[in-house]
């Protein structure tokens, strides 16, 4: 009779520990892709206030209000839109037109900012990480209920599992206080979600005051 022969407890070992490292590095490889989309996410939001920063120190005005954008900026062919000029930036973070609709032209045509300058370009409006809009707006008029600030800069389609890293990463780890705030989206102003209300698969806009 021919022996049966089968794996030893040896070789059963060697196979359950290489299948343990495959399974410990995709799951690393997953939280690092994690992490750079946070880190991504986060550097949108400290970027943006540069923005203003830099282009008030430029010209003494603010981006998407400048009431001299025509005087102050080289079109290089794209038409220039002046806004009303009274220290706020007017609209909407999600608007289609309007001065926070114009605030990318002018900070790009600063030369503050990468992107299209042509409004009409299908890729005029940034997008963030995860595809969501990018978009700034002036107070007192905010997105989100509570939210306190000279400027609100919003951030959609941020999954759940990002964002209370992102909380964590730039305000106070909970995502209905403090100067960030997350909201599922809607008409505005949003009710602020909680973090106990927060899921980490459904997307939701995330909006900041400073």
């Amino acid at each position: 009779m021919r022996k049966q022969s089968g794996f030893t407890l040896i070789e059963i070992a060697i196979v359950l520990v290489i299948i343990g490292l495959l399974l410990g590095g995709i799951l690393k490889g997953q939280e690092l892709i994690n992490s750079a989309k946070v880190k991504s996410l986060a550097t949108d939001f400290r970027t943006i206030p540069v923005f203003i920063y830099g282009y008030q120190d430029k010209f003494r005005s603010l981006p998407g209000d400048d009431a001299q954008a025509t005087t102050h900026l080289v079109s290089g062919g794209s038409a220039i839109t002046n806004g009303n000029g009274n220290g706020i930036i007017d609209g909407s973070w999600d608007d289609t037109s309007g001065e926070a609709f114009n605030f990318w032209q002018h900070v790009r045509l600063a030369g503050l900012a990468p992107g299209p300058t042509n409004t009409a370009d299908p890729s005029y409006r940034p997008k963030n990480s995860e595809g969501g809009t990018l978009g700034i707006q002036g107070a007192p008029n905010v997105p989100i209920t509570g939210l306190r600030g000279t400027y609100v800069m919003c951030s959609s389609g941020i999954l759940g599992k990002f964002v209370l890293q992102l909380d964590t990463t730039l305000d106070d780890g909970t995502t209905n206080t403090g100067s960030m705030m997350a909201a599922v989206s809607g008409t505005a102003p949003l009710n602020p979600v909680a973090n106990s209300a927060i899921n980490e698969a459904s997307p939701y806009i995330v909006c900041m005051a400073f």
